[in-house]
């Protein structure tokens, strides 16, 4: 099985429009597409915010909301993932930001991701 790290990241300004509606990070978002004949092992989530509140981030599996990580006001969270499910091959992964409604700040975002080319 061969492996090959591939990674989202980056520090993105944001304004909030409410906890319950995310939006997608910087102008052309923060995204990757599995490329075909590989799987994705998300490994890692790290993320920081620079605002006086709780933010939201939300990872996205095709449009659908797969999993959310509270960053607190003026905080930082590390969450492993190691071995956590394979994402498909053309699986398309963004991750969007939910703030409350006129709050502003940075984010900053690091998520590892393990490719691999193993077959079930």
């Amino acid at each position: 099985m061969h492996a090959e790290p591939s990674f989202l990241q980056g520090v993105f300004p944001f304004r909030g429009s409410g906890l319950d509606r995310s939006s997608p990070l910087g102008d052309g978002g923060l995204t990757f597409t599995v490329p075909e004949g590989r799987y994705a092992q998300p490994t890692y989530f790290r993320a920081g915010n620079s605002a006086d509140a709780l933010v939201s981030l939300v990872l996205l599996r095709d449009g659908v909301p797969m999993r959310y990580f509270p960053v607190g006001a003026r905080d930082a969270c590390h969450v492993t993932l190691a071995v956590v499910e394979d994402v498909l091959p053309g699986t398309r992964l963004d991750v969007h930001l939910a703030a409350p409604e006129g709050v502003s700040g940075t984010v900053v975002v690091d998520m590892g991701l393990v490719l691999t080319n193993h077959e079930y």
